[in-house]
């Protein structure tokens, strides 16, 4: 059985009279990553402080690595890596002296430290920049010696919270990189996003978070397989021939949609094969395609369906 590296059950936070956290429950097992979605507020990073131990849950329980996070805070704490929103490095040390002090301060010689820095250094890609004061780097750099920093103890668990945010798409795809190699060295990963193709590219599973509530789990094929049907899309030779095409579609068993501004007609359908469906029944009306394309559903209509039925707070 897969070891469980990440867990929270019925996990709930309430600031005064306001429920950030409401019966949340999550399971990563080891070298996975779980992508925590969710608008401003929905809960994501209050479960992330929980996770990590700088917030203490209401009501329910955490573990990391087997351990309760309120219990064995610190021993938790010693088995993860944190990277938040913004930079968390010192910006007018060096790259080399920022990793140098995290070695330092988690027990490591000079010497240790020093090897460390250097090989992750190395690994993002900054060894030119080893000497250079932090403020100096580029928002991709800064974003790098900030996973770097959290890496430094060589933990089990990664929380990545909206760690690309402001990044460049470059810089982006570097640092997605960086983490799925990770990921393959058996690291396991909370990522916390609002890139949602971030999360499809990256998380194994997914959880979407809405008021505190947990309104959707699962991997992207599943939760894309659950908000809607296949669409084909079926872009007119000729424009005039629209209301042909709707009737002929319609006839066929289908329910299209004509996109005036794109000469287009659309119709949902449950299965790959109903494209020749499509096909058949406008060439049976003389009905000339343009461009025909199949779409399937995405995770941004996995995000707008689930929200749109999000329970009220």
């Amino acid at each position: 059985m897969t070891e469980v590296m990440i867990e929270a059950r019925g996990v709930s936070k309430v600031f005064g009279s306001v429920t950030a956290l409401d019966d949340v429950s999550i399971s990563v097992p080891r070298g996975t990553v779980l992508g925590l979605l969710g608008h401003n507020g929905a809960g994501k990073t209050t479960l992330v402080n929980v996770l990590t131990t700088l917030l203490k849950p209401t009501s329910g329980s955490a573990s990391v690595a087997g351990l309760d996070v309120v219990s064995h805070g610190d021993q938790v704490r010693g088995r993860i890596g944190l990277t938040g929103q913004f930079a968390s490095v010192d910006e007018n040390m060096s790259g080399f002296d920022n990793l140098v002090l995290i070695a330092r301060l988690l027990g490591a010689t000079k010497k240790q430290a020093s090897g460390r820095a250097d090989e992750l250094l190395a690994t993002f890609d900054l060894t030119e920049a080893r000497d250079r004061p932090a403020k100096t780097y580029s928002g991709g750099m800064r974003r790098r010696l900030d996973l770097a920093a959290s890496l430094v103890g060589r933990p089990d668990v990664i929380f990545l919270d909206e760690p690309t945010t402001g990044l460049d798409p470059l810089s982006r795809i570097g640092l997605w990189e960086i983490v799925e190699g990770l990921v393959g060295d058996g690291t396991t990963v909370l990522l916390t996003t609002q890139y949602l193709e971030e999360a499809d590219r990256l998380a194994d599973t997914i959880t979407v978070l809405s008021k505190g509530k947990v309104v959707a789990a699962g991997t992207a094929a599943e939760l894309k397989a659950g908000v809607g049907k296949r669409t084909v899309s079926v872009v007119l030779a000729e424009p005039e021939d629209a209301a042909t095409a709707l009737n002929a579609l319609a006839k066929a068993g289908l329910h299209p949609v004509h996109d005036k501004a794109r000469h287009s007609v659309a119709t949902p359908v449950e299965k790959s094969t109903d494209l020749a469906t499509v096909v058949r029944a406008l060439d049976e009306v003389g009905v000339e395609v343009g461009e025909l394309a199949l779409t399937e559903p995405t995770l941004d209509d996995v995000y707008l369906a689930v929200n749109s039925e999000a329970p009220a707070a």
